[in-house]
Protein backbone atom coordinates (compact mmCIF):
# COMPACT_ATOMS: atom_id res chain seq x y z
CA UNK A 1 0.00 0.00 0.00
CA UNK A 2 2.98 2.25 0.60
CA UNK A 3 3.57 2.43 -3.13
CA UNK A 4 0.44 3.48 -4.22
CA UNK A 5 -0.06 5.92 -1.32
CA UNK A 6 3.42 7.15 -2.99
CA UNK A 7 2.31 6.95 -6.21
CA UNK A 8 -0.90 8.74 -5.16
CA UNK A 9 0.68 11.29 -3.33
CA UNK A 10 3.14 12.37 -6.36
CA UNK A 11 0.03 11.99 -9.07
CA UNK A 12 -1.59 14.86 -6.80
CA UNK A 13 1.35 17.20 -5.95
CA UNK A 14 1.36 20.44 -7.75
CA UNK A 15 4.80 21.38 -6.70
CA UNK A 16 6.20 20.34 -10.24
CA UNK A 17 3.44 22.33 -12.07
CA UNK A 18 4.55 25.14 -10.22
CA UNK A 19 8.20 24.61 -10.68
CA UNK A 20 7.51 24.53 -14.47
CA UNK A 21 5.64 27.50 -14.07
CA UNK A 22 7.90 29.43 -12.98
CA UNK A 23 10.88 28.26 -15.12
CA UNK A 24 8.45 29.86 -17.41
CA UNK A 25 7.81 33.04 -16.35
CA UNK A 26 11.43 33.30 -15.26
CA UNK A 27 12.53 32.16 -18.90
CA UNK A 28 10.27 35.15 -20.09
CA UNK A 29 11.33 37.59 -17.80
CA UNK A 30 15.22 36.68 -19.01
CA UNK A 31 14.04 36.97 -22.72
CA UNK A 32 12.35 40.11 -22.33
CA UNK A 33 16.25 41.61 -21.82
CA UNK A 34 17.18 40.28 -25.23
CA UNK A 35 16.49 43.47 -27.29
CA UNK A 36 18.44 45.62 -24.91
CA UNK A 37 21.42 42.89 -24.80
CA UNK A 38 21.15 42.63 -28.56
CA UNK A 39 21.23 46.74 -28.85
CA UNK A 40 24.09 46.94 -26.20
CA UNK A 41 26.73 43.89 -28.36
CA UNK A 42 25.41 46.38 -31.73
CA UNK A 43 26.46 49.82 -30.56
CA UNK A 44 29.98 48.08 -28.74
CA UNK A 45 30.74 45.41 -32.27
CA UNK A 46 32.34 48.58 -34.02
CA UNK A 47 34.85 49.53 -31.25
CA UNK A 48 35.77 45.80 -30.68
CA UNK A 49 36.65 44.61 -34.27
CA UNK A 50 38.37 47.75 -34.99
CA UNK A 51 40.18 46.81 -32.54
CA UNK A 52 40.69 43.43 -33.31
CA UNK A 53 42.09 44.75 -36.43
CA UNK A 54 44.55 46.69 -34.94
CA UNK A 55 45.94 44.23 -33.04
CA UNK A 56 49.74 43.48 -33.90
CA UNK A 57 49.91 39.31 -34.66
CA UNK A 58 53.44 39.37 -33.15
CA UNK A 59 52.61 40.67 -29.90
CA UNK A 60 49.90 38.40 -29.25
CA UNK A 61 52.13 35.30 -29.92
CA UNK A 62 54.87 36.82 -27.75
CA UNK A 63 52.30 37.43 -25.20
CA UNK A 64 50.99 34.16 -25.50
CA UNK A 65 53.91 32.17 -25.23
CA UNK A 66 54.84 34.53 -22.52
CA UNK A 67 51.97 33.14 -20.65
CA UNK A 68 52.32 29.34 -21.47
CA UNK A 69 55.63 29.71 -19.90
CA UNK A 70 54.65 31.30 -16.87
CA UNK A 71 52.05 28.41 -16.74
CA UNK A 72 54.33 25.22 -17.33
CA UNK A 73 56.53 26.86 -14.42
CA UNK A 74 53.95 27.15 -12.20
CA UNK A 75 52.64 23.61 -12.69
CA UNK A 76 56.01 21.94 -12.53
CA UNK A 77 56.27 23.60 -9.10
CA UNK A 78 53.07 22.47 -8.15
CA UNK A 79 53.73 18.59 -9.33
CA UNK A 80 57.17 18.80 -7.21
CA UNK A 81 55.53 20.36 -4.08
CA UNK A 82 52.86 17.68 -4.29
CA UNK A 83 55.35 14.96 -5.14
CA UNK A 84 57.38 15.98 -2.18
CA UNK A 85 54.70 15.89 0.28
CA UNK A 86 53.13 12.78 -0.79
CA UNK A 87 53.42 10.34 2.01
CA UNK A 88 54.56 6.54 0.88
CA UNK A 89 52.86 5.66 4.06
CA UNK A 90 49.61 3.45 2.98
CA UNK A 91 48.00 4.13 6.18
CA UNK A 92 48.14 8.24 5.70
CA UNK A 93 47.16 7.39 1.84
CA UNK A 94 43.91 5.41 2.98
CA UNK A 95 42.88 8.12 5.66
CA UNK A 96 43.55 10.74 3.47
CA UNK A 97 41.25 9.02 0.82
CA UNK A 98 38.70 8.40 2.89
CA UNK A 99 38.99 11.90 4.25
CA UNK A 100 38.77 12.86 0.63
CA UNK A 101 35.33 10.54 0.18
CA UNK A 102 33.96 11.86 2.86
CA UNK A 103 34.76 15.85 2.16
CA UNK A 104 33.22 14.97 -1.50
CA UNK A 105 29.76 13.36 0.14
CA UNK A 106 29.43 16.03 2.46
CA UNK A 107 30.08 18.59 -0.85
CA UNK A 108 27.08 16.18 -2.74
CA UNK A 109 25.09 16.70 0.35
CA UNK A 110 25.00 20.48 0.31
CA UNK A 111 24.71 20.76 -3.05
CA UNK A 112 21.79 18.19 -3.00
CA UNK A 113 20.09 20.81 -0.22
CA UNK A 114 20.86 23.70 -2.33
CA UNK A 115 19.25 22.47 -5.36
CA UNK A 116 16.31 21.34 -3.68
CA UNK A 117 16.29 25.00 -1.74
CA UNK A 118 16.58 25.86 -5.54
CA UNK A 119 13.84 23.99 -6.63
CA UNK A 120 11.41 24.68 -4.04
CA UNK A 121 12.01 28.75 -4.72
CA UNK A 122 11.43 28.08 -8.10
CA UNK A 123 8.25 26.34 -7.50
CA UNK A 124 6.98 28.88 -5.09
CA UNK A 125 7.65 31.90 -7.52
CA UNK A 126 5.45 29.29 -10.31
CA UNK A 127 2.74 29.41 -7.88
CA UNK A 128 2.65 33.23 -7.17
CA UNK A 129 2.94 33.46 -10.39
CA UNK A 130 -0.27 30.81 -11.29
CA UNK A 131 -1.94 32.81 -8.91
CA UNK A 132 -1.05 36.30 -10.86
CA UNK A 133 -2.24 34.34 -13.91
CA UNK A 134 -5.70 33.10 -12.19
CA UNK A 135 -6.60 36.52 -10.71
CA UNK A 136 -5.91 38.17 -13.63
CA UNK A 137 -8.59 35.92 -15.45
CA UNK A 138 -10.75 36.09 -12.05
CA UNK A 139 -10.80 39.82 -12.63
CA UNK A 140 -11.28 40.01 -16.60
CA UNK A 141 -14.33 37.42 -16.11
CA UNK A 142 -15.53 39.77 -13.04
CA UNK A 143 -15.60 42.18 -15.87
CA UNK A 144 -17.33 40.47 -18.09
CA UNK A 145 -20.19 39.57 -16.02
CA UNK A 146 -20.32 43.24 -14.24
CA UNK A 147 -20.59 44.27 -17.99
CA UNK A 148 -23.64 41.64 -19.05
CA UNK A 149 -25.48 41.18 -16.41
CA UNK A 150 -27.32 44.39 -14.31
CA UNK A 151 -27.11 45.06 -11.33
CA UNK A 152 -29.59 42.56 -8.96
CA UNK A 153 -31.48 44.41 -5.69
CA UNK A 154 -31.80 42.53 -2.93
CA UNK A 155 -35.29 40.30 -2.98
CA UNK A 156 -37.11 39.51 -0.08
CA UNK A 157 -37.63 35.94 1.18
CA UNK A 158 -40.65 35.23 2.84
CA UNK A 159 -41.19 31.80 5.65
CA UNK A 160 -44.41 29.86 5.13
CA UNK A 161 -45.74 29.58 8.22
CA UNK A 162 -45.91 25.69 9.51
CA UNK A 163 -49.46 24.60 10.64
CA UNK A 164 -49.52 23.13 14.14
CA UNK A 165 -49.60 18.94 14.60
CA UNK A 166 -53.26 18.10 16.05
CA UNK A 167 -52.77 16.33 18.92
CA UNK A 168 -54.30 13.52 17.29
CA UNK A 169 -51.82 12.85 14.88
CA UNK A 170 -49.05 13.24 17.40
CA UNK A 171 -47.47 9.89 18.31
CA UNK A 172 -48.21 9.02 21.85
CA UNK A 173 -45.15 8.73 24.56
CA UNK A 174 -47.13 6.03 26.14
CA UNK A 175 -47.00 3.47 23.64
CA UNK A 176 -43.88 1.91 23.07
CA UNK A 177 -42.52 1.39 19.77
CA UNK A 178 -41.91 -2.65 18.96
CA UNK A 179 -39.66 -4.00 16.85
CA UNK A 180 -39.64 -6.31 14.54
CA UNK A 181 -38.34 -10.00 15.66
CA UNK A 182 -34.89 -11.05 14.04
CA UNK A 183 -34.68 -13.94 11.63
CA UNK A 184 -32.22 -16.30 12.02
CA UNK A 185 -30.75 -17.88 8.88
CA UNK A 186 -31.36 -21.05 7.76
CA UNK A 187 -28.53 -23.44 6.45
CA UNK A 188 -29.11 -25.58 3.61
CA UNK A 189 -28.43 -29.46 3.93
CA UNK A 190 -26.62 -31.12 1.18
CA UNK A 191 -26.67 -34.63 0.74
CA UNK A 192 -23.35 -36.26 0.07
CA UNK A 193 -22.25 -37.49 -3.77
CA UNK A 194 -23.38 -40.39 -5.19
CA UNK A 195 -20.69 -42.88 -5.98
Amino acid sequence: MAITDDIRKAATDPTPLYFLAGTADLAVQQAKKVPGIVEQIRAEAPGRIDTVKNIDPNAVQEKATARAKVAQENLQARVTEILSTLDTDLKKLGESAQDLALRGVGVAAEYAVKARETYEKVAEHGEQTVRTWRGDAAEEIEDFAIAVEPKAEPVEVKEEEKPAVAAEDAPSKKSPVKKAPVRKPVAKKTTPPAK
